[in-house]
C-alpha cells in the first residue's frame, strides 16, 4: 500500500506545483486582474449614464471614440502625458482601445506609476460596436 501511494501523492504534489496562478477574483461584477479592474461594454454603458470618471482612448491610430471620451493618449505614451492625467493617483480612470490590447498595457502601465483606480474595457471598440453601441469620429 505505501508503495502506491508514494507515487499518486508525488504526481498530486507535481500537478500542483504546475498549476496556473490563482484565477482571476470576481467582486460585484468587476473583474480584478493583476492590480486594475475589467469591465464588459454593457457595464461601461451603464457607468456612462453615470459619469464619474476620466474615460481615456489609447488607442492609436485613431479608428474612433466612445462617445464621452475625455482625453486621448497613446497606449505606449502614456508616461510621456503624465500633465494630462490626474494628479490624484486614487482618480477613476477608465481605459479602452480598439480591441483591449493596448489598453491592457495602458492600464498596467497606469498602475505602476501608482494609480489605483484603473478599468480596463475588455474587447474595446470591437466589443462596444458588436452590442449595437455606435463610434464617434471626431476630426484629429
Amino acid at each position: 500500500m505505501k508503495r502506491l501511494l508514494f507515487p499518486v501523492v508525488l504526481a498530486v504534489l507535481l500537478v500542483s506545483a504546475c498549476a496556473p496562478s490563482t484565477p482571476a477574483v470576481t467582486t460585484s461584477n468587476l473583474t480584478t486582474t493583476k492590480s486594475y479592474q475589467s469591465i464588459n461594454v454593457t457595464q461601461l454603458k451603464s457607468m456612462l449614464d453615470h459619469k464619474d470618471f476620466l474615460l481615456v482612448n489609447v488607442h492609436i491610430p485613431y479608428e474612433g471614440e466612445i462617445k464621452g471620451t475625455d482625453l486621448f493618449i497613446p497606449y505606449d505614451e502614456i508616461e510621456k502625458n503624465l500633465s494630462k492625467l490626474p494628479a490624484d493617483k486614487n482618480a477613476k480612470i477608465v481605459v479602452y482601445c480598439r480591441s483591449g490590447r493596448m489598453s491592457a498595457i495602458a492600464a498596467t502601465t497606469l498602475t505602476k506609476m501608482g494609480y489605483t483606480n484603473i478599468t480596463d474595457v475588455d474587447g474595446g471598440m470591437i466589443a462596444w460596436e458588436k452590442q449595437g453601441y455606435p463610434l464617434v469620429q471626431t476630426p484629429q
